[in-house]
């Protein structure tokens, strides 16, 4: 009965550590507003982009800000499940209008929320990388999309190169694409917004819109972070 046991363990033993199962064992951490979410943003996209030797997991929630996020709590459940990489992306709801609760300021209030979360990121062991704004499609005169969140995209370029972070300038390769292809085509990116009747949302995500941005995403990554970019298809 003994000698069964022990050759059943062997048997157990020898499988797990075939060479043919490579379990999962890189985690990758989104934090981020609507626009990251798994349901009107990028992130569910990109999850389908990683290959199988990593697993992400999506904290964005929408609504939130660089501010919101952190004192709601979600951040420290980002730094709570220790991931080995962690992409954040805010501006949209950082911007004036949103309330107290949630705005900041790009020069000031918004750069110290990016610097915090990356200086806790690095003391928890996980390595950050930053991600500037998703640009809202909303075009303005000659085929130019409204430049809002450049402000908050430029922050981040200059928080990344003080704290010597990769980062993915997802802002500049969303404008010009959507710059490229025009107000008619770009609309196909979005769902129909939620309150004007006939129009589309040029903010979130539908299912194409999140694949062709979580595509540039990934591109970015495999072009910025090497060692992340790896782990994607």
């Amino acid at each position: 009965m003994i000698r069964e046991l022990i050759a059943i363990v062997t048997v157990l033993v020898g499988f797990v550590s075939s060479p043919g199962v490579e379990p999962s064992t890189v985690t990758i951490a989104l934090a981020g507003d609507s626009t990251v979410t798994d349901t009107s943003g990028w992130g569910l996209a990109f999850a389908k982009l990683v290959g199988p030797k990593a697993t992400v997991v999506n904290f964005a929630r929408g609504g939130q800000s660089s501010k919101s996020f952190r004192d709601s709590g979600n951040w420290k459940k980002v730094l709570d499940t220790k991931p080995q990489w962690v992409l954040i992306q805010f501006g949209h709801n950082d911007q004036p209008g949103k309330g107290p609760e949630r705005e900041t300021d790009p020069e000031t209030t918004y750069r110290e929320n990016l610097a915090k979360c990356i200086d806790e990121a690095r003391a928890a062991g996980i390595k950050p990388v930053l991600v500037t704004s998703l640009a809202r499609r909303v075009f303005e005169a000659e085929g130019k999309l409204r430049t809002d969140l450049e402000p908050y995209a430029e922050a981040v370029r200059a928080v990344a190169a003080e704290k010597k972070v990769p980062f993915v300038d997802l802002h500049v390769q969303s404008k010009a694409l959507c710059e490229k292809l025009g107000p008619r085509e770009s609309e196909g990116f979005g769902p129909p917004h939620p309150k004007l009747k006939g129009k589309v949302d040029g903010t979130h995500l539908n299912e194409k819109g999140a694949g062709v941005f979580a595509a540039i995403v990934a591109e970015e990554v495999k072009a910025s972070v090497p060692e992340l970019g790896t782990l994607l298809k």
